[in-house]
């Protein structure tokens, strides 16, 4: 077994978790509030913009030329092509995409997530820790998005079934290449170093659960009295 497979199979009861919580089972049935979604939406644009610039932080550290291009297309797919899954459920909830993420919303469970990636970006040479705090995302998204559309519970009316649509085709391209990457990058690491790649790997699919969650629960900072307001 590669290790980019190990990663996954490790990965599969924090995915079932993920798939039974609220916010996929809202949007399975169609009955999600425009409130959630709209507290999802402005906390992605902001995941998603230091997403874009983790890409460029790891083209130093690629190989090659061929890696390099991957990157720079990812960043345009992260700039254009992802938009196309935000403005299905800009749709549902009835407003534009680009107003609603007007304001952009940083709460704690994003704020840890990203500051994590960025951790492995800036305190590792070897670029499979970044790429192994990344891949999760992507992953998660197709793993969840290809089991909904096999789920009789799916509501096939709702617009949010397109969601799911979306996801269970467009990150398949991105998902190999980091297969590779991570079966590359991590040829010559020692047992202790692959461990530690699981953990960082396995805590960013922790990190995506409770980005799902906070969108649920409109999380916010708690710092109490007039400075929550």
């Amino acid at each position: 077994m590669t290790l980019s497979q190990d990663l996954k199979q490790l990965a599969q009861p924090i995915i079932d978790d993920i798939y039974h919580d609220n916010f996929v089972q809202k949007l399975l049935t169609g009955e999600i509030s425009p409130a959630v979604l709209r507290h999802y939406l402005q906390a992605d644009a902001a995941y998603l913009k230091e997403f874009t610039n983790l890409y460029a932080l790891l083209i130093p550290k690629m190989p090659s030329m061929t890696d390099v291009k991957f990157l720079v297309e990812q960043i345009e797919f992260m700039v254009d092509g992802e938009v196309a899954a935000h403005d299905i459920l800009a749709q549902f909830i009835g407003e534009l995409y680009e107003d609603i993420i007007q304001q952009k919303v940083w709460p704690p469970s994003g704020d840890h997530y990203i500051k994590h990636m960025y951790f492995q970006a800036y305190s590792r040479e070897n670029a499979v820790y970044t790429i192994v705090a990344m891949a999760p995302c992507p992953y998660i998204y197709a793993e969840i998005a290809k089991r909904a559309l096999q789920d009789k519970h799916l509501n096939r009316e709702s617009q949010t079934a397109q969601w799911f649509e979306f996801y269970s085709t467009e990150m398949d391209d991105i998902i190999d290449i980091f297969d590779q990457l991570i079966d590359r990058l991590s040829q010559t690491l020692s047992r202790t170093d692959i461990e530690q790649v699981k953990r960082v790997f396995l805590e960013s699919c922790i990190h995506e659960r409770n980005f799902f969650n906070m969108a649920d629960t409109l999380e916010q900072w708690g710092f109490g009295g007039q400075n929550d307001e």
